[in-house]
């Protein structure tokens, strides 16, 4: 006891007097350079107690006082917080010295996976060519035209599932059902198997791993504020974040012995790929390949938490809303209908028939977009941005929730009402900076070809055979909505409802 009280004394004397440095640093910083307005930081901490437990709702409060471009000294790091749709796209866009440098959270220092993985790694050859596996192998239109076929009978389980529970008047967690059927869809296309059942514990085994990895990325953490500390790991959060690592990289790397046994040596480069797995694994072992077995590794760990991670959640938010707006709801479902019958089952084919359901989708991007600050950004020199100094090393993070708030943007910003997008030609491609839930430019979310097909077709199957109630007679206006920040933001309490089947 003794020992940890003498440790922490001298973590935080050490820490005074190396702040008071990085303090007086700071000072003579801001007086020789113009950068953008914000509030005033304190002494040592700057202006980390403003962040609150919900920063995304913190920083956007604090946009409307300070500008939509603002500066926080969080700790010894500044950082820039962008909030407007104009100033996105200098960053994102226009801006080669923000668009593709990342601001790496310690926690995703573990195992080096901001070494190896395309997500968090620094441009780089390696870099370039993962994306591109991401864009031809993963996520072309070919690749998920040819596994079409697939999600549909995944989408068959879901809803016989589903039927089974309806029978018997049982209350579901839909987040839960829409994780099981997404983490199906990827896993298919990826090693040709299911690791989701619904009638298995295994199922929340792979749920809590997922979630504890979104939470530890975006959680308030001493080493992102302090880097001098990242030997220490005072917190402990790199350390969980190691465990809940070593789980998949270990689970990817005994799929990844199996397949190898199991191609025949001589045709190593030439024989038939039948799922991503054996794409991926023709690059590894193409003669002076770039892409190592440890950047498949951890490319697996970010197709599977990332892609499942946000289909999943928005498809819980969206049935959130539409249980608290019966009309919506009701107009959703006659679309379904006049476009399917009664019996047809929803395809995606069917997707550009269904005008509301698209609105649906983008009006629950707009109010809950899977990462509220994207995937945080650095500036890599000195640049100008809005006639402002962005100094180098300085993290850049985009306010995606705000924007999509914002009531100089949007009317009536904080209503569900999707029919906003029926006469507008905003998408959330990439191009429309209002809304950008999957970032834009060079960094953009190579997953979104995916999640923009398994969103509208198991949403649109979710509401075309089922009426749903709310659990134990819970009121539509008391429903829940708070918030779950991480790096992903999840509902705080899950949507539990009940089923009912629409059709014999």
């Amino acid at each position: 006891m003794e020992f940890l009280a003498l440790l922490l004394i001298s973590f935080f004397v050490f820490a005074i007097v190396h702040l008071l440095v990085s303090n007086l640093v700071f000072k003579t910083q801001k007086s020789s350079t113009k950068l953008p307005p914000g509030p005033k930081p304190l002494p040592i901490i700057g202006n980390i107690l403003q962040l609150g437990t919900q920063p995304h709702q913190s920083l956007t409060k604090l946009s409307q006082t300070y500008g939509p471009i603002m500066t926080l000294k969080l700790g010894n790091i500044t950082t820039i917080v962008i909030s407007s749709p104009q100033l996105a796209k200098e960053v994102l866009h226009k801006n080669d010295l923000i668009s593709t440098y990342r601001s790496v959270p310690d926690t995703l220092r573990a195992l080096d996976h901001n070494i190896y993985s395309v997500g968090w790694m620094q441009p780089s050859n390696e870099w370039r060519i993962l994306r591109k596996i991401c864009a031809t192998k993963v996520f072309s239109s070919q690749q998920l035209d040819s596994t079409q076929v697939l999600r549909q009978k995944k989408v068959r389980e879901m809803i016989d599932f589903i039927k089974e529970r309806s029978v018997k008047g049982e209350a579901l967690d839909v987040g839960e059902i829409a994780f099981i059927t997404v983490l199906n869809f990827v896993s298919n296309s990826i090693f040709s198997m299911d690791l989701g059942d619904y009638n298995s514990s295994k199922s929340q085994e792979w749920k809590k791993n997922f979630c504890c990895i979104t939470e530890e990325a975006g959680k308030p953490n001493v080493v992102d504020f302090f880097p001098i500390f990242r030997m220490l790991d005072p917190q402990g959060a790199r350390a969980r974040m190691t465990k809940y690592f070593r789980e998949l990289i270990d689970f990817f790397d005994g799929l990844i012995e199996e397949r190898l046994k199991s191609r025949s040596p001589k045709m190593e480069t030439n024989q038939a790929c039948k799922d991503v797995l054996d794409s991926v694994l023709q690059v590894m072992l193409e003669e002076n390949s770039q892409v190592s077995r440890l950047h498949v590794l951890h490319l697996f760990l970010v197709l599977l938490v990332a892609g499942v991670e946000t289909t999943s959640i928005t498809i819980e938010w969206a049935m959130a809303e539409l249980l608290k707006s019966a009309k919506k709801l009701e107009k959703v479902r006659n679309e379904l209908q006049h476009v399917l019958g009664k019996d047809e089952q929803l395809e995606e084919k069917h997707i550009p028939k269904l005008p509301f359901l698209k609105a649906v989708v983008k009006e629950t991007f707009r109010l809950h977009p899977p990462a509220p600050f994207l995937v945080p950004h650095k500036s890599q020199e000195d640049v100008k941005l809005c006639g402002f100094n962005v100094p180098k090393n300085a993290q850049i993070w985009v306010n995606v929730w705000a924007m999509g708030r914002d009531s100089s943007i949007w009317r009536n910003p904080n209503e569900f009402m999707p029919e906003r997008f029926l006469e507008s030609e905003i998408d959330f491609q990439g191009h429309d900076f209002e809304l950008i839930p999957f970032g834009a430019g060079k960094r953009m979310c190579p997953g979104l070809p995916m999640a923009y097909r398994g969103v509208h077709i198991l949403l649109g199957s979710l509401l075309h055979c089922f009426d749903w109630k709310l659990a134990n007679e819970e009121k539509e206006e008391d429903l829940d909505m708070s918030e779950n920040f991480g790096i992903t933001l999840r509902k705080a309490q899950s949507l539990q409802a009940i089923p009912i089947k629409l059709y014999k």
